[in-house]
């Protein structure tokens, strides 16, 4: 059994963020004056963000399988998520060892951790057990817990990003998801800073 932590990685986004957003606003205006982020700032202020659609960023986000379901609740998004059907996390492209995201509040004391991590290691022998009585991987992966690793590749356009951390930074918002709702704020506030400027920390 590994215990890895969440990331985030920057996949693609597109160039130029400021600049498209400009010349696609300017066909709504057909005016000139405020530029680059000036210009977004000032399409934001005014609640046009329908401009902002025009951009877009893609993540590869290493979370666990509770937080990728709640991820794939953004509907103006396209996914590419890991399929425990088709991994067999018995075999040697996974170094032969389930990996799982140990979650926060575990603090409480070491029979917390102890437990966890006695449920997470009586759920991979389980799931070997199965593997190598021939089950296959999408009927073994039932007795996987949310805890398992997950990758998930997540594309949206600058709109939806900030709907995505205006929810996703909140603090209602589930901790393991706010930890990879920072992450990407920090991405994509180095890829579009006018746009993403009131989520600076």
């Amino acid at each position: 059994m590994k215990i890895v932590r969440p990331s985030v990685k920057l996949v693609h986004s597109t160039p130029f963020p400021e600049t498209i957003v400009e010349e696609m606003g300017r066909v709504c205006y057909q005016s000139e004056g405020k530029k680059g982020g000036e210009f977004t700032s000032m399409l934001i202020k005014r609640g046009h963000e329908s401009v902002l659609e025009h951009v877009s960023a893609g993540f590869r986000i290493v979370t666990d399988r509770g937080v990728t379901h709640e991820l794939v609740r953004h509907r103006i998004a396209s996914f590419s998520q890991e399929s425990t059907r088709y991994c067999d996390y018995t075999g040697e492209r996974f170094g032969g060892d389930l990996s799982f995201i140990e979650p926060p509040g575990l603090e409480g004391g070491e029979s917390s951790r102890r437990g966890w991590s006695s449920a997470v290691s009586y759920a991979e022998e389980v799931y070997r057990a199965l593997r190598t009585s021939g089950v296959s991987p999408q009927i073994a992966r039932a007795v996987l817990p949310n805890s398992l690793k997950a990758e998930i590749g997540m594309t949206a356009n600058a709109r939806e990003w900030r709907h995505f951390l205006k929810l996703r930074l909140s603090a209602s918002a589930h901790p393991q998801m706010r930890e990879v709702a920072e992450m990407i704020r920090a991405n994509l506030y180095i890829w579009y800073p006018a746009a993403f400027d009131e989520f600076r920390l």
